[in-house]
């Protein structure tokens, strides 16, 4: 009898950390959700992933780890260096886990990771450009079905093209990056401008009652059919058109996939970016427009994806 290996997948992102038992099928059989820590340095997030580690280990048998993390990560090392919407830096991840759980441990950047799991486990795409949308904006390219990181994993830092250098500052300190314009950090700047010019609008209302306005409560809103919100929306799903116009010119792909956390809000977000990337795209009657398509997996492709490539690396 052949015995199902099981992996746990770690997705580490700026406001939540996901976890999830998951086999070689890509199946989830079990997962786990902890908010980052608000201090989101190395000390504080490795006690929350031991501790999910633990809490899933006690009733499933693991064989291997993943851990997909927002930032730069040192390939094959497993060290986090940079990241620019959490604390952590130079932050041994792989050597850490490795030594409290005695198991191996495999880390890569959050969008790499995702791509994978989409390129594996939903339509064959063998080359195709990952863009996540959530607290900031990730990338992950798969190039001839495998996942391109550069030599030692610097290469694909999609969210930091510059798409105007006048901009707004990111989180990196750049100003006018993609996740600057398009991420939910944008959504949530925008929604308190629009607050602040509107304090009877529905935007402010809802953010008093929730005790800040954030990306959420312009989600909120907008689904509620508040015309400003919707508004914020359009502006937002440009702006990700926009950048995808960008990477699709400069790559050869045959789709490009929206995941993470705002892809839930479906065409709210794709269909204005849809509309961008057409009206952006170099010779699309000679190159053709590769399709926008939401994510197999949603918010789940990062935990998944890091699962599937620690079950690779057994």
């Amino acid at each position: 009898m052949t015995i199902r290996k099981l992996a746990i997948g770690l997705d580490i992102g700026g406001t939540k950390i996901a976890a999830a038992v998951v086999d070689t099928d890509g199946t989830v059989l079990a997962e786990l959700v902890e908010p980052t820590p608000e201090e989101s340095d190395a000390e504080s997030v490795t006690a929350v992933l031991v501790d999910l580690i633990e809490r899933l280990r006690a009733v499933h048998e693991i064989a291997t780890i993943g851990v997909g993390a927002a930032g730069i990560v040192e390939w094959p090392v497993g060290k986090m260096l940079w990241a620019p919407n959490n604390a952590y830096r130079d932050w041994p991840v792989r050597e850490q886990l490795e030594k409290v759980t005695g198991l191996p441990v495999v880390v890569d950047n959050d969008a790499n990771v995702a791509a994978l799991a989409e390129a594996r486990l939903g339509e064959p795409y063998p080359n195709m450009v990952m863009v996540t949308v959530g607290t900031g904006i990730g990338g992950g390219l798969i190039m001839d079905g495998r996942i391109y990181r550069g030599p030692t994993g610097m290469g694909a830092e999609l969210g930091h093209i510059i798409l105007n250098p006048d901009g707004p500052v990111c989180g990196c300190g750049n100003h006018g990056c993609f996740e600057a314009f398009a991420s939910g950090t944008a959504l949530t700047r925008m929604g308190r401008e629009a607050a602040d010019d509107d304090p009877d609008g529905l935007i402010a209302r809802l953010g008093a009652e929730d005790g800040e306005v954030t990306g959420q409560t312009v989600t909120r809103a907008a689904q509620l059919g508040d015309e400003t919100a919707e508004a914020l929306f359009a502006r937002l799903g440009r702006w990700l058109g926009v950048g995808i116009a960008s990477l699709a010119n400069i790559f050869e792909i045959d789709v490009v996939v929206v995941g993470g956390g705002l892809v839930e809000t479906g065409d709210l977000l794709l269909a204005p970016a849809r509309a961008a990337a057409r009206e952006y795209a170099y010779a699309p009657t000679a190159r053709g427009i590769a399709p926008i398509v939401a994510a197999t997996f949603g918010g789940n492709a990062g935990k998944i994806g890091a699962a599937l490539l620690a079950l690779d690396h057994i």
